[in-house]
């Protein structure tokens, strides 16, 4: 099984905020393939069957971003996901608001869900696809990433959440350098 975790902080209040950009992929995701649904496991919301041909789980950690290492070691664990077959969507400050990137391995980019993930697996090896949310700019970062998308911005991740989808089911069907190749 291959795991795609997105990051985000569970409640309402948190619902559509640029945060929560992991959350909306793998939302949608998940009703692309019939995998609407899931069901309270390993402290986030999971769901698991076929993607593009690959079985693959759904993960959706409860235990708000700075703790989310938590529900992905314990997914991991349970099916015994190597780290190369985990695949983690994440928020990132230092893209534009739409733009993807791939890669195999990398630093936490002073992200707190991605230095839990990292923390608790003991390394950073392990694929990411970031989802641009452009800088903060002169807006406090914590306000900044809890803070709702502008309509530009909306329009942006319009666009970019299905693109973010098609980059995961070529991460399971064809692996992480063949999704750098056509997405980044």
């Amino acid at each position: 099984m291959k795991l795609i975790v997105g990051l985000g902080n569970p409640g309402p209040q948190y619902a559509k905020t640029r945060h929560n950009a992991g959350f909306m992929v793998v939302d949608r995701l998940a009703e692309r393939h019939g995998m609407t649904g899931g069901k309270s496991r390993f402290s986030g919301l999971f769901t698991d069957g076929l993607i593009a041909s690959a079985r693959a789980g759904l993960l959706k950690p409860m235990t708000y971003m700075n703790l989310s290492g938590q529900a992905v070691v314990e997914a991991m664990n349970f099916y015994k996901v190597p780290p190369e077959d985990l695949l983690v969507v994440v928020d990132d400050i230092a893209l534009d608001c739409g733009q993807i990137r791939c890669r195999p391995e990398g630093g936490a980019g002073g992200h707190n869900g991605l230095k839990d993930i990292q923390q608790r697996l003991g390394t950073q090896k392990y694929p990411r696809l970031r989802i641009g949310i452009d800088p903060p700019g002169r807006i406090p970062q914590v306000d900044y990433v809890l803070g709702r998308f502008t309509p530009d911005q909306q329009q942006a991740m319009e666009q970019a959440v299905p693109t973010a989808c098609d980059a995961i089911e070529t991460w399971l069907t064809h692996g992480i350098t063949e999704t750098m190749n056509r997405y980044n």
